[in-house]
This record gives C-alpha cells, structure tokens and sequence, in this order.
C-alpha cells in the first residue's frame, strides 16, 4: 500500500502516547455499540481518511492492518471524529462479520463489572 500523508493541521491536533500512537474506537453506524478498541499513528489515520477502510497500528506485529482484511470482517468507516483532548479517534463503521478478534460481535460482549439490573 501507498504512504499517505496525513493533513499537517489534523496531524497538529494529535496527541501521541510515547510510542507515537493515539486510541482508535470503533463504533457501529446503526446500533452504536461501541465494537473495538485498537492504535492508529499519522499513517494509519491518513490510510482511514483517504480509502474509508479502518486501518490500525498493530503494537504486536510493528505493522499496519485493514480491518477485515484477512478475515473478512471489515469496517466501512462513514465518519471519523477526534475527541476534545485529540489524545483518541472515533471510527463511526458499518462492521462486516464480528468486530473481537474472538468471533464476538463486541470486545465487550462479556466480563460486565457493573451494571444496574432493574
């Protein structure tokens, strides 16, 4: 894949952890569950804006990775927007398939901590 640039006034709002990433959430477009957690750096952010395709940093393998790439449970990103502090992206997606490398639609989809059961 081609290196892209990411806009020097998007890149400017961005605050990296010390390894140069910031947090990407992904959420989906109809039900808005929040589906996953993962790091994008400039490039990966840039790869997002320019094809609508969720591209990520993977910390583990030291490399980029498109969503649904190898599985098939891809993310078509509809809009993408940087919290107040620019420190995380949310990914506003429609998923493909289950969002967890588990199989699980959600990565929350088990170990509730709290919850008001009325």
């Amino acid at each position: 894949m081609v290196c892209v640039s990411l806009d020097p006034a998007i890149a400017a709002r961005l605050k990296r952890n010390e390894a140069g990433l910031v947090a990407a959430v992904a959420q989906e477009h109809g039900t808005g569950d929040v589906l996953m957690m993962a790091w994008m750096d400039d490039e990966a952010l840039a790869r997002t804006l320019a094809t609508r395709k969720a591209t990520y940093y993977s910390r583990s393998r030291q490399q980029y990775w498109v969503k649904g790439e190898t599985s098939g449970h891809t993310q078509y990103v509809h809009e993408v927007r940087l919290d107040c502090d620019g420190d995380t992206v949310l990914l506003i997606v429609d998923q493909e398939g289950a969002a967890c490398h588990t199989g699980t639609h959600t990565c929350w989809d088990s170990d509730v901590l709290l919850t008001d059961q009325g």
